[in-house]
């Protein structure tokens, strides 16, 4: 009884991004050319991090970015995710001969386009959002910039 009480608690640890369910369990890859169409503008937040680069960023790659951005603020301001890790990419396992039909989904990316706004803040100053972004930044694979909301 004890044990399966364990076990319970570690997997409710690991809360990383993914869908719930999905319709088809395995992906083709896809083309990463072009710029986003949607997403590309401050739309909750007062500042936000853009993408300048295509890249598939993974689950991971997002959670540890956003632990950046929350151990930064500490307590104030509000912080947006508007990516989601929405397609399972598959691997063959390691020394396996060509065939027997494509690998296991191992992983979650959200494919990511130059323009994406990635992350959003409010309720910060303006330099405190900057340096919150940029040890974000670090976190990520693709080159990015700091944009503020346009007034109207």
């Amino acid at each position: 009884m004890r044990r399966f009480a364990s076990a319970r608690r570690a997997r409710g640890r690991n809360k990383m991004l993914m869908p719930s369910r999905v319709k088809y369990r395995k992906s083709q890859r896809g083309r990463l050319k072009g710029r986003a169409k949607q997403g590309n503008t401050v739309a909750f937040g007062e500042y936000g991090l853009q993408a300048l680069e295509a890249a598939w960023i993974t689950a991971r790659q997002i959670e540890s970015a956003r632990v950046s951005i929350m151990r930064f603020l500490k307590k104030g301001g509000k912080v947006w995710i508007r990516l989601f890790p929405d397609k399972p990419v598959s691997k063959k396992p390691a020394e396996t001969r060509m065939g027997k039909g494509k690998g296991n989904p191992e992983f979650w990316v959200a494919v990511v386009k130059p323009g994406r706004i990635m992350y959003e803040i409010e309720g910060v100053p303006e330099t405190v959002a900057r340096d919150a972004f940029t040890l974000a930044a670090h976190k990520l694979p693709i080159g990015t910039q700091f944009t503020v909301r346009e007034r109207n």
